[in-house]
């Protein structure tokens, strides 16, 4: 005779894995946009902002990869180089934005508003946090070195150049979750702020968060923020959510400053037998 078998996790959650730039450093996912418009320029290609934002969360060459197959871009490379965009432009676009990345972290790297508030909250609850990003780990090495002179200090971090694919491929995460040692996946939670984060999430079988006006998909400095009109900056936030939500987010919150009451929603559902 057959049996099946099934287990419902009830909570709490045990631990989140969050990501850096556009969530909890880099207000606005700003240090990568401009170098990914910058190298197309180098190669007589202008690209939008809102092109060059597109893919972000996934390992920078897949980024450079997919700005180069977008129909606008793909028909400005042939036109200005007489042949399609190849494996060797993408290696060589790759291989020159990675220094000009580094270079610019240092600019881009202060702490999101309720990045501590958040980790401290996650602290009291024992919850443990983990982090993962697209970046190179060179460069999560700047960031991670760089966040905790400002108080804030993950369990672990591993970046898109340590796996074999990428976001949204979970693989990432369950990295992180080995080095952590806590399961189910239905105890995590990954907060993020572009699609292929969420994607991430999902992938895995987490809650997912996606972060609107302080990340990519509103793609605006803290400044910039500040000084637009109120309703237009209602109107990108807006869109912003709805693209997170139409990726599969579960919640969707402003800042960093909102994940506390989230944690606690989350649980409820896990007490109710929810499951991601």
């Amino acid at each position: 005779m057959d049996f099946v078998f099934r287990r419902t996790y009830r909570g709490p959650l045990k631990a989140a894995i969050f990501d850096w730039a556009g969530t909890t450093v880099d207000y606005g996912c700003c240090a990568p946009a401009g170098v990914f418009a910058e190298v197309f320029h180098r190669r007589g290609i202008e690209v939008t902002q809102e092109q060059a934002r597109g893919p972000m969360g996934m390992h920078k060459r897949d980024h450079i990869l997919t700005m180069s197959k977008m129909p606008e871009i793909a028909k400005k490379w042939e036109d200005v180089h007489g042949q399609p965009c190849e494996e060797s432009d993408i290696d060589s676009m790759f291989d020159e934005f990675v220094p000009m990345q580094l270079a610019c972290l240092p600019n881009y790297n202060e702490l999101t508003p309720g990045t501590l508030i958040a980790q401290e909250d996650l602290r009291k609850r024992g919850m443990k946090i983990g982090s993962t990003t697209g970046y190179n780990r060179e460069m999560l090495d700047f960031i991670l070195g760089d966040a905790k002179k400002q108080g804030y200090a993950p369990d672990t971090g591993v970046s898109a150049a340590e796996v074999s694919a990428g976001r949204p491929a979970p693989w990432m995460v369950f990295k992180v979750a080995e080095q952590l040692g806590v399961y189910p996946m239905e105890a995590y939670v990954k907060v993020g702020d572009t699609v292929s984060d969420i994607g991430e999430g999902l992938n895995a079988g987490m809650w997912t968060v996606g972060i609107t006006k302080a990340g990519n998909e509103v793609g605006l400095s803290k400044s910039e923020v500040d000084s637009m009109d109120p309703e237009q900056l209602a109107v990108r936030i807006e869109r912003a959510e709805n693209r997170l939500l139409a990726a599969g987010a579960h919640f969707i919150i402003k800042t960093m400053e909102e994940v506390p009451s989230i944690l606690d929603e989350i649980n409820r559902r896990l007490a109710a037998g929810e499951r991601p």
